[in-house]
């Protein structure tokens, strides 16, 4: 880009509007000041909460620069509030007509990743395609560089920034906000803008009038409904201070934190007990008690384990449960209130709702009456108000905060010095237990008497387990079983930690941290030993998503290594429970594999630091029956890989000695699959799926035309229903009701039957909108049972599969294989009803062999792998 500058005309423009993007603490204020030659912006450890526009004369032109708030460079797009979204779109407002050019900022000092890459991407993509014209990258922190050029920089930093560079049309700048005195980088980076301007024929960026409409009339919204909820919580607090005398207040106050990981709840305990020292990062892996007083009042506090956010009860490991509701029992003789803490820099939806709901109602019932909500992080809400942050994210934020009795308080974290925001907290506690009479949550004793039950026989099922593997260890150990060479493959699903562990394994960093997409293979000399590391990648949780593409590439990664392998590590992670689910798609990927593989396979736990004090074996004791079935196939071969401290070189030596032995006692065999009978066994998986999904079909077309019919069926019965009542109005009204009210004088009698006809035709009203609904959902059923015609395979003998089949199915297209036989035969096969009015599958009309499909079961029965 230097180059170019020297061959164009150059135009200087007498005003230049930009604004200034990118992730937090990348340098834009710093920058901003720099560009303006003047300390405009506050910098350093002050957060850009909002956008702010400054003026200033620079070079006999004006500047206008918007410095916008920075996004969080490990959150992805769905993880940011709804909110932040929106203002990101509006940013380019704030300097009307439009910028005529982006800075994207992006630090030097810091690695530009795969996962960066990705974020800033969706970032840009809520401008639209058009925002990479006006689009340059600015580069901080230039002292870093040293030596090197930028173009040096980029070449080694790797694809992800030159996909920037290169999305950016290769227009970048350097910028060194330690030598603000350097006028001339300021200089050359208003030439290169002047550039961009004169490319886009001095046009600038604007936003979209009717993307301004809609998000500035919702902002509205927002802000009218928010404005309600203060009044209203305001409302509730005056209510509740005046029935609130001072001798009431308890003495003390037990309080518990709950909430998902890295929300902030051990910084909520901090700042309650205002205790200022340095936060060690730390997971909380135990219920922990913290205790302090604040004025007059005796405050004890427990903080307990998060949980993974957004993953439900039935996703998070025992060890942690059991923690959440052992907290109850550490502050006798019971909770006060239950702080349930959110994130007021993060998105809250439905699936985060589901994962809370679903902990915290392992505590008991009437936990949300004791219940307040906490939210952290309150000053990156800059001049919004945490209503806003409540209403603009939905339904969901807003169902807890009402499942909680609109009660809720922000908290600053970062501003501990501010007592004020404590006292408010302490104010709204005290209303809550007021409004509960004073009265604790009272922990149910049984939960405790069964969690310290449970905890002694794990203990002592885990003991007996080492045991075992430590008897068993020294029949194959010493130095005479190491090997110089081994060869490992590692498996297992997605996110399971597999890249970490080998570069953990090889003691360097080269296996990138992004998702695995093909296998990968390194080697290295580590330990004594030639280690040869095979990548591959991972599978998802639920059999279903898993792809053929998917699973040949693992299979591929075992013939990486012709002379066979010395072992196949399973990676699970322990900061999970390891699922049913989770174990059929598993056990479906080992029976693709020879059946010898169980004999070469360990199990290899990762995120080993998230046990804290515990043992491995009392996880797996601890845990559910499908840890335990994995576990004993593999015959108690496992590992446990702390990938948070590569610094530990014992725990890869101990891996290694744990792959000789096993190696031992296989008598030194390795595993060779054969891999066509591998390639056949994937082919065939395929197969069936795609015959029970031809299968779910049918029977879905089945079900749909039943309904049709039942729904039809109704309908005729009310439309009879309708006639007759309309035909008894017809027939009484002229005579009947007037010769009684004449013949009797009663006015009462008059009236039942005036009231008698207004009932009928209530019911009239109400016959004609249920017939009115039926039509639009008979049209509905029409529809789809249409469609699901138009898919379903054809008579189907000696011909091929339907197109959407066939396509799925390369080279098959004019097979006369088994398989297209099956498909044939599926298309013809008839769907009848027995007299308890279930689905019945006819196989032969010759024979009297049937299959009954309850409605209920359709679900279960298209999962299930009936076909095997």
């Amino acid at each position: 880009m230097e180059s170019n500058l020297e061959e164009k005309e150059s135009i200087t423009l007498p005003e230049v509007r930009l604004i200034l993007i990118g992730g937090r603490w990348a340098g834009k204020s710093s920058s901003g000041n720099t560009i303006l030659r003047k300390e405009r912006f506050e910098c350093g450890r002050t957060r850009t909460a909002q956008s702010e526009v400054r003026h200033e004369i620079v070079e006999g032109r004006k500047l206008i620069v918007v410095d916008a708030p920075g996004w969080n460079s490990s959150l992805s797009l769905k993880d940011i509030p709804e909110g932040d979204k929106q203002r990101f779109k509006l940013n380019p407002s704030r300097c009307p007509p439009g910028p005529q050019v982006f800075l994207l900022v992006i630090p030097i000092d810091s690695a530009f990743s795969v996962a960066q890459k990705r974020i800033v991407e969706e970032h840009m993509k809520l401008l639209g395609e058009r925002v990479w014209r006006y689009t340059m990258v600015l580069f901080t922190c230039g002292d870093y560089l040293g030596g090197k050029t930028i173009e040096q920089h980029i070449e080694s930093e790797g694809d992800a920034l030159k996909w920037l560079i290169e999305r950016c049309k290769n227009r970048y700048h350097v910028i060194n906000n330690k030598e603000k005195s350097n006028s001339s980088q300021v200089t050359l980076l208003l030439q290169k803008i002047d550039e961009i301007v004169s490319d886009n024929n001095g046009s600038y960026y604007e936003v979209d009038e009717q993307t301004l409409t809609i998000i500035e009339k919702k902002q509205r919204e927002v802000a009218e409904r928010a404005e309600k909820r203060r009044r209203r919580a305001e409302e509730q607090r005056q209510q509740m201070t005046t029935l609130i005398q001072e001798e009431m207040k308890p003495p003390t106050l037990n309080m518990i934190l709950l909430g998902s990981r890295n929300v902030g709840k051990t910084s909520v305990v901090n700042t309650i007990l205002g205790i200022k020292e340095q936060e060690d990062g730390k997971r909380t892996a135990h219920s922990v008690i913290r205790q302090g007083s604040v004025g007059k009042t005796e405050i004890t506090l427990v903080d307990t384990p998060g949980w993974w956010k957004g993953f439900p009860a039935f996703d998070t490991p025992e060890a942690i449960k059991e923690e959440l509701v052992r907290s109850m029992f550490l502050c006798p003789p019971g909770p006060h209130v239950f702080l349930v803490v959110i994130d007021a820099d993060a998105s809250f939806n439905a699936k985060h709702l589901d994962a809370l709901t679903t902990h915290v109602e392992l505590l008991g019932e009437g936990v949300w009456r004791h219940s307040l909500v906490v939210f952290t992080r309150g000053d990156w809400l800059g001049s919004r108000s945490i209503e806003e942050y409540i209403e603009g994210e939905g339904e969901a934020l807003q169902s807890l905060v009402e499942q909680c009795g609109n009660r809720y308080h922000v908290i600053d974290n970062k501003n501990t010095d501010s007592g004020t925001q404590i006292t408010e907290l302490l104010e709204k506690i005290t209303a809550t237990v007021a409004g509960n009479s004073w009265g604790h949550f009272v922990p149910d004793e049984q939960k405790f008497k069964t969690i310290e039950d449970r905890r002694r026989r794990v203990e002592e099922r885990a003991r007996l387990r080492e045991s075992q593997v430590m008897a068993k260890r020294k029949t194959f150990r010493g130095p005479r079983h190491q090997l110089q060479e081994l060869r490992i493959v590692m498996i297992g699903q997605k996110t399971s930690g597999k890249t970490a562990t080998g570069n953990t394994l090889l003691h360097k960093e080269v296996f990138p941290t992004c998702q695995t997409q093909n296998c990968q293979v390194d080697q290295g000399e580590v330990a004594g030993r030639r280690i040869t590391v095979i990548d591959t990648p991972g599978w998802w949780g639920k059999s279903s998503r898993c792809t053929e593409d998917t699973d040949k590439e693992i299979a591929r990664g075992l013939s990486l290594s012709p002379l066979g392998l010395h072992a196949v590590l399973l990676v699970i992670p322990l900061d999970l429970a390891f699922s049913q689910v989770q174990k059929v798609a598993l056990e479906e990927h080992m029976n693709l594999l020879d059946a010898s593989v169980w004999k070469h396979t360990m199990v290899l736990f990762t995120y080993g630091d998230k046990l804290a004090d515990k043992s491995v074996e009392e996880h797996i004791e601890r845990e559910p029956g499908a840890l335990h079935w994995l576990v004993d196939q593999c015959e108690n071969k496992y590992h446990v890989m702390k990938n948070m401290k590569k610094a530990n070189t014992s725990q890869v030596t101990e891996l290694f000695e744990k792959i000789e032995e096993m190696v031992a006692g296989n008598n030194g065999r390795l595993f060779c699959p054969n891999m066509r009978d591998v390639h056949l066994r994937i082919d065939d998986k395929f197969k069936r799926r795609q015959v029970k999904y031809v299968l779910r079909q049918r029977l879905e077309k089945e079900y749909r035309r039943r309904e049709r019919e039942l729904m039809l069926g109704f309908r005729e019965k009310l439309l009879e229903l309708q006639a007759e009542i309309r035909g008894s109005e017809t027939s009484t009204k002229p005579k009947s009701l007037i010769g009684d009210t004449n013949k009797l004088k009663i006015r009462g009698i008059g009236q039942k039957k005036k009231d008698g006809k207004e009932k009928e035709e209530i019911i009239d009203v109400k016959i004609s909108q249920e017939i009115e609904n039926l039509d639009k959902s008979i049209l509905r059923s029409t529809v789809d049972l249409q469609s699901s015609m138009q898919w379903l395979i054809p008579d189907m003998k000696g011909e091929s599969p339907a197109p959407s089949v066939a396509e799925s199915l390369p080279g098959r297209r004019n097979s006369n294989s088994n398989f297209d036989k099956v498909l044939g035969w599926l298309s013809t096969l008839q769907i009848n009803t027995n007299v308890e009015n279930n689905l019945t599958l006819n196989f032969s009309q010759t024979s009297d062999y049937g299959s009954v499909l309850p409605h209920d079961d359709l679900d279960l029965y298209a999962e299930a792998d009936t076909l095997q």
